[in-house]
């Protein structure tokens, strides 16, 4: 992303990718022959329009798929509960379990929208200092505390959001068990955290605050894959004259006197430049690639501190037919209405707290909590004719385990989760054809995420906004004069959003 927009700056840019594949963790892979794989990331709906009209995406393959409906949640007493765009089949979906919450619903999603209107005009700028007396970071301040008095009533609601925990707000919200599950999956997604775990709002705001194809909350499937995306992002740089290579990895940022001059590669060659944004997380880039002596002492410390507490495991799934849900036999909806979306499998809040004790003490979750998708059905691209794709996220499978390894256990769990999907589709194990499975050391091996943590950091309030990656330097550079960060370590965060990659290349060029 910030190479695309510096190389339209007219700077000349030089792409490093350690894999063989560019795009890190959002990318599309073919790992048994015709199932084209979402490896990591595998929805999207965070990406900014701005950066899709900018570099003219769709000109480049980029296609984004709406999930209507988008996301299914079955229970073990044969009922279940659709949501989606369609505000008529959610409305009588969840009356089917409170009337009441039924007219709740939209109050809640507009209260939610409101609180968007409020945060995203700073997804696409660098946040101010608040320890700063510049012009430019008080004006900043002044702009932000403007808009959040705007808010009016709704200002103690914004901050609960990205504060407070995601049950109680639910708890308030509505009466129903079964719509609090179906929502409070989105609070605790790539987090070490309960639902009643103060933050996790956050992230479940965060995962309703984005669009697809206009319409606000949607998510989508990328035709192709999440690899869509970025080949239509090479594409656009490389139209741009960006040079890419991959299977490039770099093994030291070169430093000298403060100041960098480039990066060394670990087969010795070595790239002189003035600039060099790392798109890995804080602990890789001045822990592991830069001498930790050119950086002031408190710095590294600070760095140490990050938080980055993760508890995701990844199964993607290769399937000779689709999974058979009890819950929806021989009712009344349309052909693979339940498959289209996101399948949560939890089958209360307790369950999910239960889940979240174990990983509290370095045990996988023995009930762990699934959220599945089921691309192919949406974008037969992905896989051969008759055949399907389907990715697991898991929560939790915490990465420091308690006398284990997950080497060891990684196989052991993939089998646990399989066989409380099973409880539902009673045919979904016997139609896997193979299966990988990414607990949270193999995400940190292979796509450099520190503890395997999605985010590149945990998305926690001491960690966001003018406190991302760290405080007094959450403006994209660091304390080595030309290096910056560029990717989800910095404002606003992870997702595939796009916006730490276009905010440092503004601050980049401002530095020009």
């Amino acid at each position: 992303m910030a190479a695309a927009y510096l190389a339209r700056a007219g700077r000349r840019v030089l792409v490093l990718e350690r894999r063989e594949v560019v795009g890190g963790a959002c990318v599309t892979e073919e790992l048994w022959p015709g199932f084209k794989v979402s490896t990591a990331a595998y929805v999207n709906s965070l990406l900014r329009p701005e950066i899709i009209r900018d570099l003219e995406l769709h000109r480049h393959g980029f296609e984004l798929l709406p999930r209507n409906p988008s996301s299914f949640t079955p229970f073990p007493d044969g009922r279940y509960l659709l949501l989606g765009p369609d505000k008529e089949l959610v409305r009588r979906q969840v009356a089917k379990f409170s009337r009441r919450d039924a007219e709740r619903l939209p109050q809640y999603e507009a209260m939610l929208e409101r609180v968007a209107a409020f945060i995203e005009p700073t997804l696409l700028a660098a946040p101010p200092d608040p320890w700063s007396l510049r012009p430019g970071d008080l004006l900043g301040l002044a702009r932000l505390g403007w808009r959040f008095l705007r808010l009016g009533a709704d200002g103690a609601q914004a901050i609960e959001v990205l504060t407070g925990a995601a049950r109680p707000i639910l708890d308030r919200w509505f009466e129903s068990e079964e719509l609090k599950i179906a929502l409070a999956t989105d609070a605790i997604i790539g987090a070490m955290a309960s639902p009643s775990t103060p933050g996790t709002a956050y992230v479940l705001f965060h995962h309703v605050m984005g669009e697809c194809n206009g319409v606000r909350g949607v998510w989508g499937y990328v035709r192709g894959g999440m690899g869509g995306l970025t080949q239509a992002l090479a594409s656009a740089a490389r139209q741009q004259d960006v040079e890419i290579r991959v299977n490039s990895p770099v093994a030291r940022i070169v430093t000298r006197d403060g100041r960098v001059m480039g990066v060394a590669l670990e087969d010795g060659t070595e790239f002189r430049a003035p600039r060099v944004a790392s798109n890995a997380d804080a602990h890789v880039t001045f822990l592991k690639l830069t001498d930790p002596g050119e950086l002031p002492a408190d710095f590294v410390a600070a760095v140490r501190s990050i938080d980055y507490s993760s508890a995701s495991l990844k199964i993607n799934v290769a399937l000779s037919e689709l999974p058979d849900f009890t819950a929806v036999r021989g009712g009344d909806l349309p052909p693979l209405a339940n498959l289209r979306g996101t399948i949560h499998i939890a089958p209360t809040l307790d369950y999910m707290e239960r889940a979240y004790d174990d990983a509290k003490y370095g045990r996988p979750s023995a009930d762990p909590i699934l959220e599945c998708t089921i691309p192919s059905v949406v974008d037969p691209t992905v896989a051969p004719a008759g055949k399907h794709v389907m990715s697991f996220f898991v929560q939790y499978a915490p990465y420091d385990l308690r006398g284990e390894s997950w080497d060891r256990v990684k196989d052991r769990f993939a089998d646990r989760c399989f066989e409380v999907l099973n409880e539902y589709a009673p045919n979904f194990k016997r139609a896997v054809i193979d299966r990988q499975v990414l607990s949270p050391l193999d995400l940190e091996r292979r796509f450099g995420l520190t503890g395997g943590n999605i985010f590149q950091g945990a998305m926690t309030l001491t960690q966001l906004f003018f406190l991302r990656p760290l405080p007094r330097w959450a403006r994209y550079r660091t304390p080595i004069r030309g290096l910056y960060l560029c990717g989800a370590a910095t404002h606003p965060g992870g997702g595939v959003m796009g916006a730490c990659g276009y905010n440092a290349a503004r601050e980049i060029l401002r530095d020009r």
